[in-house]
């Protein structure tokens, strides 16, 4: 990470000299006020910078960076671990039918929680946006009306919960009648969970807002060993299991809101509701999030309607394999999920700061790095799944590992995807974008239906989900270069191109390398070469020249020290 920061430091080193409109040799130079730790404009008379002062200039931003994507891994390396214990007691507690009951059930809730989704994109966006402007006084007129609206959305949720929701639960998921009363159950618990995490959205945008990860990370850490809790008071839970589980889900989810409430408003000014005089900012708000709303619509039924349309042309078996798949790729993804949340704010950030130069290295080097940081991870597990799955689990759903692998594959494109989107969302412009994207995205659903009915395979629903991803991505990048004079052709190049080469030779080179071995050392060299080749072609083959220059100097820099 430190390499990364080093990597992002001599990026900037061109772009430190801002030309101001109508002021002749003027120039402005982002430096870092102290107590507010938010980056400030000082304009100047010069006509040259000194390359020291350059790079002074953007070392808080790029150190808070550093430190705050530091933060996160290990916040998300002890969630992963308590996570992945946690899934392999409650699958062996509740069993693979109640497993697969939970998870189908979840996600017909979480199908109804799309509005929520798209309010929280926005007021994430219009916060990072704001403070981006230094504009504290517009950036608390937003938390004030994000307020007011979740409540609004919690409201509406109960609703087409308590209505449409439960009558399809009641009539129309397959699932066994002597599980259905637990099934209901569980889903009053789990829309109560959702409720909650409803009005967690503002609270949650402030702090990442304000880049307070140390505290973010802290507070994820105590929601993951509270749900370890849960897996312990299962096993010696005399009553119903998998109404018990939901119930003590939706006290965890209640104690985080309290934690978050009482954190913002004792750290944050902007965090204190007032009523909102203006509707200026509730109509751009409201219309942002509005488009966003196709775009949460299609998310969440390309994920959670996954479950659905396998429930309806297979069984709750099906759902726990693809539950656990949805579990290992969790674990997994939110290693790049952690990292481009400790970006996502300087990419909007530096987009209403007009660094334009900046704001597209941010998100050439976010994709990049986003890929090489998952495929390290996908490689040795790819060619380990099995084994692991084994000792994880002991007793593996069928059709898990096929799951699992095509989920990773989809994963992968993701990761490339998610710093465009937090550039057209940073531009605000987001009607035709989200109206093209949400009708590729949503195909999924129909597609696999069609194709179940013709006979397909169980593995085809989420090969239409790759096949829509990529077409997804080539939009993007033509959406990007046409609007906002995105560079599509050098992201083709390096970017894309550098990662797939990247990928393909370090598969079949460790792939050979490991063919003649078995047992416990196929899985420890496979590793091993696996991590060696990942990283040896990134530098050779995903660095451009100027980059690997960088990265050499500050190996040399560090080993220099140490002698």
């Amino acid at each position: 990470m430190r390499i990364y920061y080093a990597l992002l430091r001599r990026s900037y080193s061109p772009y430190t000299r801002l030309k101001l409109p109508n002021m002749k040799n003027k120039e402005c130079l982002v430096k870092t006020s102290a107590e507010s730790n938010v980056a400030e404009k000082s304009c100047f008379h010069s006509d040259t910078v000194t390359d020291s002062v350059v790079l002074s200039a953007y070392t808080t931003s790029s150190k808070r960076i550093a430190r705050n994507t530091l933060m996160l891994y290990f916040r998300q390396i002890l969630i992963m671990l308590v996570s992945l214990y946690t899934v392999r007691v409650i699958l062996h507690t509740l069993g693979a039918e109640d497993y697969g009951i939970y998870n189908v059930v979840a996600g017909v809730v979480v199908l109804f929680s799309f509005v929520n989704n798209a309010m929280a994109t926005g007021t994430q966006r219009f916060l990072n946006f704001e403070l981006g402007r230094k504009n504290a006084e517009a950036a608390k007129k937003v938390y004030s009306i994000s307020l007011l609206i979740h409540t609004g959305i919690s409201v509406v949720f109960i609703i087409l919960a308590e209505t449409a929701g439960l009558w399809f639960v009641s009539s129309k998921l397959n699932i066994p009648a002597v599980r259905r009363d637990a099934a209901v159950w569980v889903y009053q618990f789990t829309v109560l969970t959702t409720v909650v995490n409803i009005f967690r959205v503002p609270y949650h945008a402030v702090i990442i807002a304000y880049e307070k990860m140390s505290f973010f990370a802290k507070i994820s850490i105590l929601e993951a060993f509270l749900k370890l809790g849960i897996v312990f008071l299962l096993t010696v839970s005399h009553s119903d299991k998998l109404i018990s589980y939901s119930l003590l889900l939706c006290g965890v989810s209640f104690i985080i809101l309290i934690v978050y409430k009482i954190y913002c408003n004792k750290h944050f000014e902007i965090a204190h509701f007032a009523v909102p005089k203006e509707k200026g900012v509730a109509g751009e708000l409201v219309s942002f999030s509005g488009w966003s709303l196709l775009g949460a619509v299609a998310n969440v039924s390309n994920s959670q309607g996954t479950n659905i349309v396998l429930n309806m042309f297979t069984n709750v078996t099906v759902n726990a394999a693809m539950g656990i798949a949805n579990q290992v790729n969790s674990a997994v993804y939110s290693f790049v999920v952690n990292f481009q949340t400790a970006f996502n704010p300087q990419i909007v950030k530096s987009y209403a700061a007009g660094e334009r130069e900046k704001f597209n290295s941010f998100v050439f080097r976010t994709s990049k790095i986003s890929f090489l940081l998952l495929w390290m991870i996908v490689l040795p597990l790819s060619l380990n799944l099995e084994g692991i799955l084994t000792v994880w689990l002991k007793n593996v759903p069928v059709y898990s590992m096929g799951f699992v692998q095509l989920i990773l594959i989809y994963s992968l494109i993701d990761a490339l995807n998610g710093s465009l989107w937090v550039a057209v969302q940073a531009r605000g412009k987001i009607k035709t974008y989200q109206i093209i994207v949400s009708i590729l995205i949503f195909a999924n659903l129909p597609a696999s239906i069609i194709a179940f009915r013709f006979g397909a395979s169980t593995y085809s629903i989420l090969i239409i989900r790759i096949f829509l991803a990529v077409i997804v991505t080539i939009f993007r990048i033509l959406y990007l270069k046409k609007n906002m004079s995105f560079k599509a052709f050098s992201f083709l190049r390096d970017v894309i191109f550098r990662c797939v080469c990247i990928a393909l030779l370090s598969f079949f080179i460790v792939r050979v390398c490991v063919s003649g071995l078995d047992g416990p050392s196929y899985f420890f060299i496979s590793c091993l070469l696996s991590v060696v080749f990942c990283g040896v072609f990134s530098f050779f083959i995903g660095l451009k020249k100027e980059e690997r220059k960088v990265v050499l100097r500050f190996l040399k820099t560090k080993l220099g020290r140490k002698r």
